[in-house]
């Protein structure tokens, strides 16, 4: 069957994402019911992939069980296998949108394991691409914040992540699929919504049509750059920790790479680091760049940070 133009721009995607994988590898396809997932189980089977199709069912909505296997079912016609994994959400101490993030990739390893999945194909877009780097502006914590969504990562890839959600839509819209469409984004207390439906469109508006290209370049120019600086920052922290972390080394890095090898030391002493913030970096650096023999650093883990003589020390205080 000849295909029409953006279902086959779909399906040479999914081919290329997969062309270094074994002929007769096992894909999966993680599927929520949405457009850019039913786009990927639409290319997955158009481009005649060994593939099947993970529905993971987050349970926080009363309706998402009917979503899931209707989802399901939709997979199926297309020829692929597919299955509704039902997960628990545990909410404490993380938001709702990282907290179901966290258990949908926990479904999606284990179904991978269980399968022997060669990959996790993800229905990421152009658009998701845009909307991570502004929000990796905002955040302001450099060019790895800049860097968006790799493409690859472990087992995971992301065919369309150059493909705009238009031509996604198009592509159903030619193969005649209906999908659900996500309250969540459009409810604008998630702040991707409001950068999606609101700031984006803005921006667009008062920039000019080239915004959102304008971010994905941003994203993978300086995902190139943070790749170079965090190789450079990794071996030269290999090789303070064999030497003591001496600090007359450190004071002959660039800042770029000083900065990280002290986040990768602080880390490494025990300190989270979805705690540790460029302030406490900045602050450690004092010991090395404006020495006077002022007092220890009090950071986040209770590790405490001080200077003794030529050396930089971290270590955990324990709890009494």
């Amino acid at each position: 069957m000849r295909l029409a133009p953006n279902r086959y721009h779909l399906a040479v995607a999914m081919r290329e994402e997969a062309s270094d994988l074994p002929p007769d590898a096992r894909i999966l396809i993680a599927c929520s019911g949405g457009p850019d997932s039913l786009a990927l189980a639409r290319a997955a089977a158009d481009a005649e992939m060994r593939a099947h199709a993970i529905v993971v069912d987050h349970n926080l909505q009363s309706e998402s069980r009917a979503v899931a296997d209707a989802a399901a079912d939709q997979c199926r016609q297309m020829g692929l296998p597919a299955e509704v994994v039902t997960v628990t959400v545990d909410k404490s101490g993380v938001g709702p949108e990282a907290a179901a993030r966290g258990a949908r990739y926990s479904a999606l390893d284990q179904a991978a394991a269980e399968s022997d999945s060669a990959a996790v194909m993800l229905g990421h877009t152009a658009d998701d691409q845009s909307e991570s780097v502004l929000l990796g502006l905002v955040r302001g914590s450099g060019a790895r914040s800049l860097a968006g969504i790799p493409r690859r990562r472990g087992h995971y890839r992301r065919p369309f992540l150059s493909i705009t959600r238009a031509t996604i839509e198009a592509s159903l819209a030619e193969a005649g699929v209906t999908a659900w469409e996500d309250p969540h984004n459009q409810d604008h207390a998630y702040l991707r919504s409001r950068v999606r439906t609101k700031v984006l469109p803005f921006l667009t508006e008062q920039l000019g049509p080239g915004v959102a290209a304008g971010l994905r370049r941003t994203g993978a120019l300086s995902r190139a750059d943070a790749d170079l600086l965090d190789g450079w920052a990794d071996r030269e922290f290999t090789a303070l920790v064999q030497a003591g972390f001496s600090v007359a080394p450190l004071t002959e890095l660039p800042e770029a790479i000083r900065w990280r090898v002290l986040r990768r030391f602080l880390i490494h002493s025990g300190c989270p680091g979805s705690n540790l913030t460029m302030e406490h970096v900045m602050s450690t650096d004092t010991l090395i760049t404006d020495w006077h023999g002022q007092g220890p650093l009090m950071l986040p883990g209770s590790v405490v940070v001080r200077r003794i003589c030529d050396t930089l020390n971290a270590e955990p205080v324990a709890s009494e």
